[in-house]
């Protein structure tokens, strides 16, 4: 891991812009004395790491004294891209606001995503956890929810998972739900015109955890309250702390 630039924000936090080999990361972290809990932010469809949605909820949960880590998996951010993946992107897109159905492009483009991201998750947990000042507990939080799932079936080093969205999850992890056990919390915004509803509820319907919070809220895909925020920590906290 090499540590590219460096800022302190006006709340204390320490942000750093990083690289590990040819993948580009952040790692924010809080003015603390003793080893603090990560937190792994994930995004998806393309967006930067440094999407303002995310930063701001990577800086809330760093002042609240965990360690969080973003990275821009393949595709996404200033990552090349390539020609079957954008195209991929495109007809999906285009089969959504149309109403037309989905399944085959899921398949097809977001299962691949998955299974090249999860190392590249793996290595970038192995490379935090190994710097001084953060220890474990860990936990995942982030709108690409399909990775979520995946490596909290496979990842033991991870205890909880907040994860949003959900409509739009490939076969392999709407089955894998089922072996999810960590403590979840779901955030749903009930009107969001890129995740249905139905296939949403059915995916926190089928995770095995025996602790699992749903949270529904009105409004689009970008209109989660900000007091989900405050929330989200809390649900980190009993987990994490």
């Amino acid at each position: 891991m090499h540590f590219t630039s460096e800022q302190r924000l006006d709340d204390g936090v320490l942000e750093r812009a990083f690289t590990l080999g040819e993948i580009p990361g952040t790692l924010w972290t809080p003015e603390s004395a003793a080893p603090v809990p990560l937190v792994l932010m994930a995004h998806n469809n393309g967006l930067p790491m440094a999407d303002p949605r995310l930063m701001a909820r990577a800086r809330f949960t760093a002042a609240r004294g965990y360690a969080v880590a973003t990275i821009d998996a393949a595709g996404c951010g200033d990552r090349p891209r390539s020609a079957a993946d954008e195209q991929a992107r495109a007809d999906l897109r285009r089969a959504m606001q149309a109403g037309e159905p989905v399944d085959d492009i899921l398949e097809s483009f977001i299962g691949p995503l998955v299974a090249r991201a999860v190392p590249e998750w793996q290595a970038t947990l192995d490379a935090v956890l190994a710097l001084p000042g953060i220890g474990g507990p860990v936990g995942y939080s982030g709108g690409w929810a399909a990775l979520g799932i995946r490596l909290a079936v496979t990842e033991p080093r991870i205890v909880a998972a907040g994860l949003f969205a959900g409509g739009y999850v490939p076969r392999a992890q709407r089955e894998e739900a089922r072996q999810v056990t960590v403590p979840l919390l779901f955030l749903l915004q009930w009107d969001d015109e890129g995740n249905p509803r139905q296939r949403a509820l059915d995916l926190f319907d089928a995770f095995g955890s025996k602790e699992k919070t749903l949270h529904a809220n009105l409004g689009g895909h970008t209109g989660t309250p900000s007091f989900e925020l405050e929330d989200g920590c809390r649900f980190l906290d009993r987990h994490l702390k």
